[in-house]
């Protein structure tokens, strides 16, 4: 499968990727009858139990594909049972040429694999636009399917022209010189800072990704992410050490309602992260672009990549110049800490100690208990309390049962103290509806109301706090109160 095959190979990635829904991040939803678990069913990766002979059946069968699909053009017009007869052929006939696909692939056969694909591609096409719904949606969960197919076997291509999966190469070229020179001074101060905190989570994070089978280099990503800070804010609304999105954390299983952000929880967000990062992989096949994805969306990437029209896999530094200016900083960025964290005297660095684990045991709450009485109660430091929790929006346990994360040692004397402690309620927000002035800027609101940028853009659902206009009508959430 030669270059040609990339512009075909995107316009389907980004089919899979805002056609049907199934991986946009501003969706943050997942296909009917779940397409991505029927994919997986069926990875590429897996081998087959059959007897060689019936999987020798199955080839010859993808082989004389184009003379099964002709007996469903060739029929006339049929009354609607037919129809429905006819159009249930089509999809069983598609199903039978992915089926072949896998046995193609999984014989080392890749180009057979691909044909094979496209042929079912070709016979899905073919269901009339009009058929039955149930019809419909098994086409496009088809069809999400056969773009996934592609892109993995693609991707697989090119990790093992990359080299090793497992390794992030350390270049040092002009770009990561830049990145280096600006943590040796202007940003000295942030990158010891960041250094000083990732060993709270440094030895776990490395155990996660390592068993995750990736690079246990992406350990320090959260460095350049948050400066391993757990509630971390961009511009942008992301949030935490990962800095995740409210889609991206929704679409990959981080809960957020009025009690938990679980973007703020170290282990769930670094699951997600690495859930994340491991699709990507699959898509792009190299570390490199898996991370300009990772900061900017793969749909971004996607597009730079459908302009190009290039063999870009081949190497990350063609793609650089066309990215967004953030975003191809990002890599370099990346690789001047690597490169700082493993040679420090070489960059005139002296990396002191870091700060400790956060240990804990947990203790599981069924009710809303605030952590300033619980600390005071328990004789425990609310400030531990809370770094341990960071995900409890109002510093409190919600009214479902709750596994609450409390110092070594104290589980028995927290538990006595919840349960002595009277049931505590959220403070009650109030909202006034403002319709915005020529000239008017989110700050200048924030500061009339006194309230924060920040809450009115989570009230409004805002993802820039630069675009407003004159005639729009903003809710201002109100100073809490009890």
């Amino acid at each position: 499968m030669g270059p040609t095959y990339l512009p075909l190979l995107v316009s389907l990635i980004t089919l899979s990727l805002f056609g049907t829904g199934c991986a946009s991040l501003s969706s943050g939803t997942t296909p009917v009858n779940d397409p991505s678990a029927a994919a997986s069913s069926i990875s590429i990766s897996g081998g087959t139990d059959e007897p060689s002979a019936i999987v020798s059946q199955k080839q010859d069968m993808a082989l004389n594909a184009g003379e099964a699909v002709p007996a469903v053009q060739e029929a006339g017009a049929p009354e609607e049972s037919d129809a429905e007869e006819a159009d249930e052929n089509i999809l069983d006939a598609a199903m039978e040429l992915i089926d072949a696909s896998q046995e193609h692939w999984s014989a080392g056969d890749r180009d057979r694999a691909i044909d094979a694909l496209d042929q079912a591609y070709a016979v899905i096409l073919k269901l009339p636009v009009d058929a039955d719904p149930k019809e419909v949606q098994q086409k496009e969960d088809l069809r999400f399917v056969i773009s996934k197919r592609l892109t993995e076997i693609y991707a697989s291509r090119f990790t093992s022209v990359n080299g090793n999966g497992k390794e992030i190469p350390l270049t040092v070229n002009d770009h990561v010189e830049r990145e280096i020179r600006l943590f040796q001074t202007v940003e000295r101060d942030f990158f010891l800072e960041s250094y000083q905190r990732s060993g709270r989570y440094h030895d776990q994070f490395a155990r996660m990704i390592r068993d995750a089978g990736m690079p246990e280099d992406l350990v320090w990503l959260p460095l350049i992410e948050s400066g391993f800070k757990a509630k971390a804010l961009s511009r942008a609304r992301a949030l935490g050490l990962w800095q995740f999105i409210p889609s991206t954390g929704y679409k990959f299983g981080l809960k957020r309602n009025d009690w938990v952000d679980e973007r703020l929880d170290p282990e769930k967000s670094t699951m997600a992260a690495i859930a994340y990062m491991t699709e990507l992989h699959q898509i792009f096949g190299d570390w490199a672009t898996v991370l300009a994805a990772y900061n900017c969306g793969e749909g971004n990437v996607l597009r730079v990549i459908r302009q190009q029209k290039i063999n870009y896999l081949d190497n990350f530094w063609d793609l650089y110049e066309r990215l967004p200016r953030e975003t191809a900083r990002y890599y370099p960025r990346f690789l001047a800490v690597l490169a700082i964290v493993k040679d420090p005297a070489k960059y005139g660095f002296t990396l002191g100690e870091t700060d400790k684990p956060l240990l804990y045991e947990t203790v599981t709450i069924d009710r809303p208990v605030h952590l300033q009485k619980l600390a005071e109660k328990a004789a425990c430091d609310f400030e531990d309390l809370s770094a341990l929790n960071p995900e409890l929006r109002h510093a409190a346990t919600p009214g479902a049962p709750y596994d609450l994360k409390v110092p070594p040692g104290s589980r028995e004397t927290v538990l006595a103290a919840a349960a002595s402690l009277p049931k505590w309620s959220p403070p009650k927000q109030t909202y006034v509806v403002h319709r915005v002035r020529r000239g008017e800027t989110l700050s200048t609101l924030a500061v009339r109301y006194r309230t924060s940028i920040g809450r009115i853009m989570d009230a409004n659902n805002l993802r820039s706090g630069r675009i407003i206009r004159a005639g729009q009508k903003l809710k201002i959430p109100l100073r809490e109160s009890t």
